[in-house]
C-alpha cells in the first residue's frame, strides 16, 4: 500500500456490515483482513486469475492514468493504484458494483480513483485518453462487441490495453490470406480455410452459457487476436490463454473513415 494511502476508520464489525449490505460481491477483495466474497463459487476470484497473468500487468504505473471498463467491485482498479497510478476511473452499469468499488478503495485508503455509471458504448463522454485501459470480462456480455473495441480505440485508449474475454474453440491460430477469394482457384468451391479450427471464429450463444443469458459471444483465440488488430491494437503479450496485453496501433483501413459504425461523439455532440 502506498505511504499516503490511509484506510478509513472502520472497525472490523462495521466493515463486515458494510460488506454485507452491498452483497453479493463478484470480486473477492481482501479489505485489511476482511474478504468481500470468501465463499465465491470460483474460489479466490479474481485473485487466483490475476496470479496467472500478473506478469503482463504493468508493474510500474507511477503517474499513469487508468480506465477500468466494467470495473465491478474494483479489483483491477485497486491493482493499478497499488502500482502507483495517479488517476483511476472505473466505469460500470451496475450501481451496486460501483458502491462496492468505492467501499473497497476507501477501506484500503486509496485516493485518486473515481467510479462512474457509464456504458462502454459511451466512453467518449469521458473526454480523455488513458495511459492504460483495462477491458476484462466484458466483451462476451456485449451485443455489439466489435463496436465496443472500436469506440475504446477511437476515444479513450492512449497507449496500452489489458484485454480478456471468455473463449471457446481452438487455441491454434492460422495464417490467413490478406485477401479472401470467393472460390478456390479454378473451382467454384469456397475456400477450405473457413472450416479450419484455427480460422478466426466468433461463437454466438443464442440463449445461455453457464446459466447466464448475458453471455452472448465466445471467440476462439484467433478471433480474439483478429478483432483486436481490426480495432487498431497490436497484441504484444498473452497469458493464461485469454488475457492479452495490447498497444495502440494504426486502425486498418483508417484512411477510409472512422471504424466505429455508430461512433459516440461525446456529451455535447
Amino acid at each position: 500500500m502506498p505511504a499516503d494511502a490511509q484506510p478509513i476508520d472502520l472497525s472490523g464489525r462495521e466493515l463486515s456490515t458494510r460488506i454485507a449490505e452491498l452483497a453479493p460481491w463478484f470480486h473477492n477483495i481482501d479489505l485489511n483482513g476482511t474478504p468481500t466474497a470468501p465463499d465465491h463459487f470460483l474460489g479466490n476470484y479474481p485473485a487466483d486469475k490475476f496470479a496467472r497473468f500478473s506478469q503482463i500487468f504493468p508493474a510500474d504505473l507511477t503517474g499513469k492514468s487508468v480506465l477500468d471498463i466494467g470495473c465491478n467491485a474494483g479489483f483491477y482498479s485497486v491493482e493499478a493504484l497499488r502500482r502507483g497510478a495517479s488517476r483511476v476511473v472505473g466505469i460500470d452499469s451496475d450501481d451496486r458494483y460501483l458502491e462496492q468499488g468505492r467501499l473497497a478503495t476507501q477501506a484500503l485508503g486509496f485516493t485518486g480513483v473515481e467510479f462512474r455509471n457509464l456504458s462502454v458504448y459511451d466512453v467518449a463522454q469521458l473526454g480523455e485518453r488513458f495511459d492504460l485501459v483495462i477491458f476484462m470480462g466484458v466483451l462476451y456480455h456485449l451485443r455489439h462487441p466489435l463496436l465496443a473495441l472500436d469506440l475504446i480505440r477511437e476515444h479513450v485508449a492512449g497507449d496500452a490495453m489489458l484485454f480478456q474475454t471468455m473463449q471457446q474453440g481452438a487455441r491454434e491460430v492460422d495464417d490467413v490470406p490478406e485477401d479472401h477469394p470467393f472460390f478456390e482457384p479454378g473451382t467454384y468451391q469456397p475456400p477450405a480455410y473457413f472450416d479450419s479450427p484455427g480460422y478466426p471464429k466468433m461463437h454466438f450463444i443464442e440463449r445461455k452459457f453457464s446459466g447466464d443469458w448475458t453471455n452472448w459471444w465466445a471467440p476462439n483465440t484467433a478471433a480474439s487476436m483478429a478483432m483486436l488488430r481490426a480495432a487498431g491494437f497490436s497484441v504484444e503479450d498473452r497469458a493464461d490463454g485469454d488475457v492479452y496485453f495490447c498497444r495502440v496501433a494504426p486502425v486498418p483501413f483508417g484512411d477510409y473513415g472512422p471504424a466505429a459504425v455508430y461512433p459516440s461523439k461525446g456529451v455535447n455532440s
